[in-house]
């Protein structure tokens, strides 16, 4: 590893052994990265490259030029480091919604030597405390509405120790406001952590993926050169949070890289995303095969500036690839990438589309299919996906990375088949994660917030097969006595589970039982929960 500029080493200290990381391969030119790498520096080149007085973010009635981005990236990156007393190395949580505010403050921690942690804005305190003591967070940027859930979480580990809200009644654009708008990226190493990015694993306990600078770089030199190939007229819109890192190279990083504009949705729901887009003329779409659905119910001329529409998140059904074309004329592009990969390693656009698959290997990338012996396959096959290329796995401080990385490639728990002509087709996760919506819900998470209820004796969690979400998460109860089963009862087990975890991980379908099916060695049975009803 190159010289780091961290002065505040935990991350580095907390990486797993080298010899756990995966293979990493750079065999594209533009994959070649200088040793001196600092993400923000995508900023600067857009100003270099005349985009200084262009349109970078877009919302309602409200828009700031590159320029204007890049001077509040600079106030933020002050008030960081002269009034927050940020070192390089140290971890920012950023717990927001999608917005401005929230991308202006990702670029300036890491422009300012940080390592960002963004947060979904649906986490609840308990979710959000254990984030913020596995990443030892020391700072925090937070949305002053999203002040109930982080005051009692911010005590956790005893690190955190200097927060500033933005939004209304907070204090950060009134502190940014007073500071100066010039400030010098700090000069990190490219191997220097620029963020770590939180999943649930199976076990629904938060893994850190850590990215590093040239990573950023990375996901768009690969993905958004070779399969988005975007122009600097283009405006992106989409609906991942920044959070996700879909949603981090969809409104972040892949337009900076190219020079194009944001445009932000200024409330939630689909019929908003139309509104955006017809708005701001959006021409490139990421969301989930749910949101695509949503959308073509209601297609209009509000979708007509489209022309790249890309998916993730969960497996983009045939019947949805098909609707989509049959209702605006574009063929979706779909793809498979994960938060341990940073962003998407396998996909297709144009007329390279075979719809129901996948597709291929992005340019920078390698995929296989494992065998039982962990071997790659030669040809077509079923098996474990694994993949390699200039970005891989590396959790923080978690034992789980030795079961991620296998034989130098990242083994993402999929099953795929691969075809003659090298392409890869979804056939299942191969574990307990329930993909719902475009979100990954761990089963075993929402099992021990059910058991938290009073009338809940038991419970096994599984993923429903579902029209219009892909995936719903359905969860089997055996109740306490006296507890009877009800539609009431239903739904207050409903509404406890959205106050104690993200409201999204919710159960959709709680179907009431007498026991549920287990081995004799009292292992349940979810295989048998998930067969269809005789």
């Amino acid at each position: 590893m190159s010289a780091s500029a961290h002065k505040d080493s935990f991350v580095r200290n907390h990486l797993p052994p080298r010899a756990q990381w995966p293979e990493l391969v750079f065999d594209l030119p533009e994959l070649q990265f200088p040793e001196r790498l600092n993400a923000s520096n995508l900023l600067d080149a857009a100003i270099a490259n005349g985009f200084g007085d262009k349109d970078a973010l877009l919302w309602s009635g409200s828009r700031l030029s590159y320029s204007q981005l890049l001077e509040n990236v600079n106030r933020i990156a002050n008030v960081l480091t002269t009034d927050m007393g940020l070192v390089p190395g140290n971890r920012v949580l950023i717990h927001a919604f999608n917005s401005a505010a929230s991308l202006t403050a990702w670029w300036a921690v890491l422009r300012a030597g940080g390592v960002a942690v963004a947060t979904m804005p649906m986490l609840r305190t308990p979710e959000l405390k254990v984030i913020i003591d596995k990443a030892c967070i020391s700072h925090a940027l937070v949305d002053k509405s999203l002040e109930g859930e982080f005051d009692p979480a911010r005590h956790a580990g005893g690190h955190l120790r200097r927060f500033h809200y933005f939004g209304a009644a907070g204090d950060m654009e009134a502190l940014a406001a007073g500071a100066s708008t010039h400030f010098d990226p700090v000069s990190t190493a490219s191997d220097d952590a620029a963020l770590i990015a939180f999943t649930s694993g199976t076990t629904g306990k938060p893994k850190g993926c850590v990215h590093f600078h040239r990573d950023v770089f990375a996901m768009a030199e690969t993905f958004s050169r070779h399969v988005l190939a975007p122009k600097a007229s283009d405006v992106f819109c989409g609906t991942a949070p920044f959070a996700f890192t879909f949603g981090l190279g969809a409104s972040i990083v892949f337009p900076a890289a190219c020079g194009a504009a944001t445009a932000l949705p200024t409330r939630p729901g689909f019929d908003a995303l139309a509104d955006t887009i017809a708005e701001h003329k959006a021409t490139t779409l990421f969301t989930s095969p749910t949101g695509y659905r949503a959308l073509a119910k209601s297609a209009d001329s509000r979708l007509k500036s489209l022309h790249t529409c890309v998916s993730a998140g969960e497996h983009l059904p045939k019947a949805t690839s098909d609707l989509w074309r049959e209702t605006t004329g574009n063929r979706i592009i779909d793809g498979i990438g994960s938060t341990e990969m940073i962003h998407i390693f396998i996909s297709a656009a144009g007329d390279a589309i075979r719809p129901g698959a996948t597709g291929k290997a992005v340019p920078g990338y390698h995929a296989c299919i494992l065998g039982d012996d962990d071997a790659p396959l030669a040809g077509a096959g079923t098996g474990r996906l694994a993949v390699k290329g200039p970005t891989g796995c590396r959790y923080l401080s978690d034992d789980r990375q030795v079961s991620y990385v296998v034989g130098g490639w990242n083994v993402t728990g999929d099953i795929y088949t691969r075809d003659d002509d090298g392409y890869f087709w979804f056939v299942s996760r191969a574990d307990d994660m329930i993909i719902s919506a475009g979100y990954n819900i761990a089963a075993p998470e929402v099992e021990n917030a059910l058991l938290q209820h009073r009338d809940v004796a038991e419970t096994a969690v599984i993923g429903a097969p579902d029209s219009e979400r892909g995936q719903i998460v359905k969860a089997f109860v055996v109740l306490r006595r006296p507890a009877q089963p009800s539609d009431a009862l239903k739904t207050d087990l409903q509404d406890f589970v959205k106050r104690t975890i993200a409201p999204y991980k919710y159960p959709r379908a709680i179907e009431f039982v007498e026991q549920l099916p287990k081995t004799h060695t009292g292992k349940v049975q979810r295989f048998k929960l998930r067969e269809p009803a005789p």
